[in-house]
């Protein structure tokens, strides 16, 4: 196949030519060393993997290189962590290395929105795309099922407790839960970016008095026994979240085997009783149900780079908003196989990289061995005081003008994150996600910037050029995981969770303290009281934008407080959720969304216009 020119094709035209030559996913396998009755294959070119199969079996091998690729404070276009996790992969196999790659499920949101599938771009991108982008073997569609269950549940009891009395709960074998409306932790989820479903009034329907007085029993194969109830469920205020932030998708994330996924799925507080208590979906007797749902998502899905590596896609995206890591199950099945891993975290070093350091390697047990921070010139500039980069609409000349004094000025985002992962212990490494209107000028300022904080620094062409342009970088990450490093949590699960809020806050994102609402100061001191729920990990939320909690403070911003609106308890997961500022668990969807350009050529049967 002639080689293929970022600059003249789309990411989509790309990936459709390179689709013509690529291994089967049986093929992939067996390089791999997985072994037949280990896959589980979906049509010919990606499938799953029996991950505690293949650890039961190489239990004994020692683990390869692990190396978690993060980045430093994104534009809204983002900086190409996904195409720099695809070109380090395929630098490492121009390097004779076996080397996998583990990155996240694309949310239907982003794809469908402004931002894109994250499968990488030019010639370091994970094919094929259609289904990677649209689906895959359905782990989120699992997701929205079993999660949208658990609310039929607890909707469908509140109805029932409030028009039957104690002798028809008992003969239906069900103990009062009495559920408080105003304390239902849930919400309703689709993996769209639907702002206009934020908030919502449920159970607005007709009252059934009007209809049956005496009641009603067994209509359309129901037993309900209304007695004067509601026939559409529960008045009471609701909403819906975007799929990938729900606890599920947390769950799948750290998951160790089906068994702990299953008693995970237990844990999960759907609401609270009017008493206080927690109401678990093992109280609504729906987690079996929900596992049930689940049960395939377990497994990693197997896919590739255009250059024939193998891909590891597991959980989902959405740093800001959720832990935003490919899962726990996906790594440890990885180190296996290969010589290096290349793993991704979502969004800055500051959450993404965070919840890596902090969650998941407290979770699984893992030690990376390094860490690259991708950085661009169009970031820098941003970070310095250029223009604001706008989704969707044209650049303004400077970002494809040279600069120097913008990109000089930007570089202290970059230092804070640099400061970050070596508060890790974790050896990092800088690379530059080279563009074609980037100077040699702001390349060689982003270097003197790295190399006098102890960095190592590698610029890389992979989007134009694929492995042969990610050498550079390749050879810096091999040095960084030869070295030695000192890996260490930011903190202890003994330390009390307004001390821990606050070391992430001034430690990681620079503020100068922490402040809460009433509700939230009120939830800390229930939680902080609570023996199982000061045990559990923390996983922040706030904007991908800034380090702050303001998305229009950009560089390192000094001089300010994190202001905590909310706490959430991820119990089945095992974490806390504080949410700082005003971002949301439900995204919205842009003026200008991808979905105008997506279609079909009938004539060929494939997707047109995904990026």
């Amino acid at each position: 196949m002639a080689k293929l020119d970022p600059t003249k094709l789309a990411d989509w035209q790309i990936a459709f030519e390179s689709e013509k030559d690529m291994k089967t996913v049986t093929q992939l396998a067996d390089e791999l060393g997985i072994k037949n009755e280990e896959l589980i294959p979906y049509g010919h070119y990606y499938g799953k993997v029996d991950f505690e199969a293949v650890l039961e079996r190489l239990k004994d091998r020692p683990d390869g290189k692990y190396i978690d690729v993060t980045a430093i404070t994104p534009t809204p276009l983002g900086e190409g962590k996904s195409t720099t996790t695809m070109g380090l992969v395929e630098g490492l196999g121009k390097r004779d290395k076996k080397a996998t790659g583990g990155i996240r499920q694309p949310s239907g949101g982003p794809t469908m929105n402004v931002k894109g599938g994250a499968a990488g771009g030019g010639l370091a991108q994970c094919i094929p795309l259609t289904p990677f982008s649209l689906g895959l073997t359905g782990d989120i569609n699992d997701i929205i099922n079993a999660h949208n269950l658990a609310m039929v549940a607890i909707t469908s009891r509140m109805q029932h407790e409030r028009n039957n009395d104690d002798a028809w709960l008992a003969a239906k074998n069900l103990k009062r839960l009495d559920i408080d409306p105003k304390q239902v932790e849930l919400k309703w989820i689709i993996d769209f970016c639907a702002q206009s479903l934020r908030n919502i009034v449920i159970g607005m329907g007709g009252d059934c008095r009007n209809i049956f007085p005496e009641g009603y029993d067994g209509v359309s194969g129901t037993d309900v026994n209304i007695k004067g109830g509601r026939l559409d469920g529960y008045v009471m205020q609701s909403g819906f979240a975007i799929a990938v932030s729900s606890e599920l998708m947390a769950i799948l994330a750290v998951a160790k085997s089906l068994k702990d996924m299953r008693e995970r799925i237990s844990r999960i507080v759907v609401a609270h009783s009017k008493q206080g208590k927690p109401v678990t979906t093992a109280d609504l007797e729906v987690d079996g149900a929900m596992t049930a749902w689940m049960l395939n998502t377990i497994n990693p899905n197997l896919l590739q780079t255009i250059e024939g590596q193998p891909v590891f896609v597991h959980a989902g995206p959405f740093a800001n908003i959720a832990i935003g890591q490919s899962s726990i199950a996906l790594d440890r099945l990885a180190l296996k196989l290969a010589d290096y891993h290349v793993t991704e975290s979502g969004f800055g070093a500051d959450i993404g990289f965070e919840k890596f350091w902090n969650l998941k390697c407290r979770f699984s047990g893992l030690k990376p061995h390094c860490a690259v921070i991708v950085a661009t010139v169009r970031a820098l500039k941003s970070h310095g005081g250029g223009p604001a980069v706008p989704p969707g609409k044209k650049l303004d000349p400077v970002y494809s003008e040279e600069h120097v004094d913008l990109v000089d000025k930007g570089c202290c985002n970059l230092l804070k994150h640099i400061e970050t992962v070596k508060k890790a212990g974790i050896n990092p490494v800088v690379c530059i996600n080279s563009f074609y209107t980037d100077t040699q000028a702001e390349v060689d300022v982003i270097k003197k910037n790295v190399e006098a904080a102890g960095a190592r620094c590698a610029v890389s062409k992979h989007w134009l050029l694929g492995g042969e342009g990610a050498l550079e970088l390749t050879d810096a990450v091999i040095d960084a995981c030869n070295e030695p490093n000192d890996f260490k949590l930011l903190y202890e699960l003994d330390l009390p969770l307004g001390k821990r809020i606050e070391k992430i806050a001034t430690e990681v994102y620079g503020a100068d303290g922490v402040s809460y609402t009433p509700e939230a100061e009120a939830k800390l001191k229930k939680m902080e009281s609570d023996p199982e729920l000061k045990a559990l990990g923390t996983c922040m939320v706030k904007t991908q934008y800034s380090l702050s909690h303001d998305p229009e403070l950009k560089g390192a911003p000094k001089g300010w407080t994190l202001p905590i609106r909310d706490i959430l308890t991820y119990k089945g997961a095992g974490f806390v959720v504080p949410v700082a500022g005003g971002i949301t668990l439900m995204p919205g969807t842009a003026a200008d969304p991808a979905y105008r350009r997506i279609d079909v050529d009938v004539e060929k049967r494939k997707v047109t216009g995904l990026f």
